[in-house]
């Protein structure tokens, strides 16, 4: 499945770009085993998705929940909790 991923404030900042195209293998089909896959991929990802509970996801600009189905072609946007100030 090909998913453009995108990354946010200080997921941005780890991974190291806003965004990326990516082939998810067949296993991938929710949003939480999206994640669990790109944590997967090395330290780079394991360290910005450390402390996964607080990462928030939408899905083609719609925040959804972990057990979110996932279609190709799909945008997925990883984001942390925002604080005001």
């Amino acid at each position: 499945m090909k998913l453009r991923v995108l990354y946010f404030a200080a997921l941005r900042e780890r991974v190291g770009c806003s965004d990326e195209m990516v082939e998810a293998p067949d296993s991938v089909a929710t949003v939480a085993q999206l994640r669990s896959w790109l944590i997967q991929r090395g330290d780079t990802w394991a360290d910005a998705f450390a402390g996964t509970r607080r990462v928030r996801a939408a899905v083609d600009q719609t925040m959804v929940d972990d057990q979110h189905v996932l279609r190709d072609g799909a945008e997925v946007a990883f984001f942390p909790p925002v604080t005001g100030g």
